[in-house]
């Protein structure tokens, strides 16, 4: 791998101030790096399959639990009802 020299330099004095080697620091440097564009990807994903929900009818959250309450609520009573039992 071929750094600027400017860059590997800096890096370098960074690195001793640090008491650390060259080595770790782009190490984690390059995991950070490889984490954002996993979260980058992830992020996509995400935004890509609420479109695709949205694009299909879905029902939010919300909605689709009250309607299970409602269906609940309707076969079952309310709580504190006599269908309780």
């Amino acid at each position: 791998m071929d750094l600027d020299d400017d860059l590997y330099r800096a890096v370098k004095v960074e690195a001793a101030r640090l008491d650390r080697s060259v080595r770790e620091v782009l190490g984690e440097a390059l995991s950070r790096w490889l984490e954002l564009q996993e979260d980058e990807e992830d992020r996509r994903s995400a935004e890509a399959a609420l479109a695709e929900y949205g694009r299909d009818g879905g029902t939010a959250a919300a909605e689709l639990f009250e309607h299970l309450a409602a269906e609940t609520r309707a076969r079952y009573g309310s709580p504190g009802s006599a269908a309780e039992g």
